[in-house]
């Protein structure tokens, strides 16, 4: 029964996907931003469903039942502070710009060069990102149909990519209206019965009021903190997140919608670390029997419900996993290959190939996923990179203009170096053994795990600094700043000044 019901939700996604297909018209604009004409509700739950993933729920769950509220919360809780700067300070004067990726960001801003930098990194972090979602629905199947884990991460990768690879953004937004409403009600109604049948109930030292869980080293406090860290500043980077707000009709629009969804995000996660810390305390379940929430359901919740939540985990999951293919793809195509909107005189060569590059990208995906079998660790080492290497550039940049592509190049290189070296040092990763890139030595301990990220932020963000108040952009740059910016505009106008249907035509923003 429950596979049953699972298996129905994702046919309904699969079946709004595909039909709202046909809004792309052969053009990449309609299919990268959806043709910048989406309103409120669906800018706000298409956000709110690639925040919602199942790090934030069955990583969440699973890092709460062992660690306490903030070790397990602070994924949802990281990415509604994100979702909440963005709005603060981003989304309007990056929504103005017309990007169709965040690596046009990076070209426009610092050139070529930096480009493709940046593009390499946000393609790593969000392949990592697409395995974390994977990695849920491999469990979910391995439990609740008895399908391999490795097998049933395939099988995850080929649904999502059936609808996106049909519609894009138009098929993730539409779809997210289903998913988000799917794991609102889930959570509510978890909780609820929860409550109900249980009470909700904390273990000692381990509640969201136990503040030493965010002060005492002992407690987790700096991995605690690096969580928070690198997804609420390192997130901001986020291409899946930045492609929804360049889809937003106007300014105003994307910034509202950051507001919803951080506000969503926070209490969906709050709910299901509360359902942990009680699953733990009374019932004593633990990741040991598998992931906690599976346990959970599969052994003690009513079958309905568990169909409920497991739906909204898989919708969640898929979502995410969607907006990551599309964006990744998107950057590859368009930011590493260089390849650019055009309609005029046969198919768009941006829609073909961003289309034929997600076969790939959802190939390193599920080998990543198969590789290191974790949920809300993946997550949070995706955005950990993110952090070290281009917050600076991205949210400094967009304001600060006396640093150039010397400073964003140098930064970059700094906080990858600096992260990767404290990832292979390192004998665990937020907590939980390294079994991604560990290499025995005595030169750092367990009690720096938490403290790499934060190190790592530092040495990126300074070098940005120093290296921009030291070397200021020189004046060819601020030419090709102004010609790029030109280019971006008549990349525009030429295909606006085309004799073409309503949908293939980008709304002003």
């Amino acid at each position: 029964m429950i596979i049953a019901g699972v298996g129905l939700t994702v046919l309904v996604v699969l079946v709004v996907g595909v039909a709202v297909a046909r809004k792309v018209d052969g053009d990449s604009a309609n299919y990268l931003v959806a043709g910048r004409r989406l309103g409120v509700p669906l800018v706000a739950v298409s956000l709110t469903a690639a925040a919602v993933d199942s790090n934030a729920t069955v990583g969440n769950t699973d890092l709460t039942s062992q660690f306490g509220f903030w070790s397990g919360a602070s994924l949802a809780l990281g990415l509604s502070i994100c979702l909440l700067l963005t709005g603060l300070f981003l989304a309007k004067p990056i929504n103005r710009m017309k990007l169709f990726t965040l690596g046009d960001f990076f070209r426009i801003r610092y050139g070529r060069p930096t480009e493709v930098v940046a593009s390499l990194v946000m393609l790593l972090s969000f392949v990592t990102l697409l395995a974390g979602n994977l990695v849920a629905c491999g469990f979910l199947l391995e439990r609740f149909a008895h399908i391999p884990y490795a097998w049933g991460v395939l099988l995850s990768i080929a649904l999502v990519l059936a609808y996106t690879v049909a519609g894009g953004l138009f098929s993730d937004a539409y779809t997210a209206v289903i998913q988000t409403a799917i794991t609102v009600v889930a959570a509510v109604s978890l909780l609820a019965w929860v409550a109900y049948t249980y009470g909700i109930v904390v273990p000692e030292g381990l509640g969201p009021f136990d503040l030493g869980q965010l002060t005492d080293s002992a407690q987790g406090a700096p991995i605690n903190w690096a969580t928070l860290v690198a997804l609420g500043i390192g997130d901001i980077v986020a291409i899946d997140f930045m492609q929804r707000v360049f889809g937003a009709r106007s300014p105003e629009v994307a910034q509202r919608s950051c507001f919803v969804a951080a506000g969503f995000t926070a209490a969906i996660g709050t709910m299901f670390a509360l359902v942990a810390l009680t699953a733990s305390a009374v019932l004593g379940i633990s990741v040991e029997d598998g992931p906690v929430l599976f346990t959970l359901l599969a052994e003690h919740a009513p079958p309905l419900l568990a169909v409920l939540v497991l739906s909204g985990i898989v919708a969640a999951s898929f979502s995410t996993a969607s907006g990551a293919i599309l964006a990744t793809s998107a950057i590859a195509v368009r930011n590493l290959l260089g390849q650019r909107r055009i309609v005029v005189g046969g198919p768009d060569p941006l829609l073909r190939w961003t289309r034929l590059a997600m076969v790939p990208i959802c190939v390193l995906g599920a080998v990543l996923a198969i590789r290191v079998s974790q949920t809300g660790i993946l997550l949070t080492l995706a955005f950990d990179v993110m952090l070290a290497c281009l917050a600076a550039p991205f949210a400094l940049g967009l304001f600060w203009r006396r640093p150039g592509a010397v400073a964003a190049l140098v930064a970059a290189g700094v906080g990858l170096v600096v992260r990767l070296t404290f990832l292979a040092l390192t004998p665990t990763l937020y907590g939980v053994p390294n079994d991604l890139l560990y290499v025995p030595n005595d030169l750092v301990g367990a009690g720096f795990d938490g403290w790499a990220t934060l190190v790592a932020a530092v040495a990126g963000i300074g070098t940005y600094v120093l290296v921009g108040w030291l070397r200021p952009r020189p004046a060819d740059e601020r030419a090709s700043e102004a010609e790029q910016l030109a280019a971006l505009d008549r990349e525009l106008a030429e295909v606006e000044a085309v004799p073409a249907p309503v949908a293939t035509t980008a709304a002003p923003a």
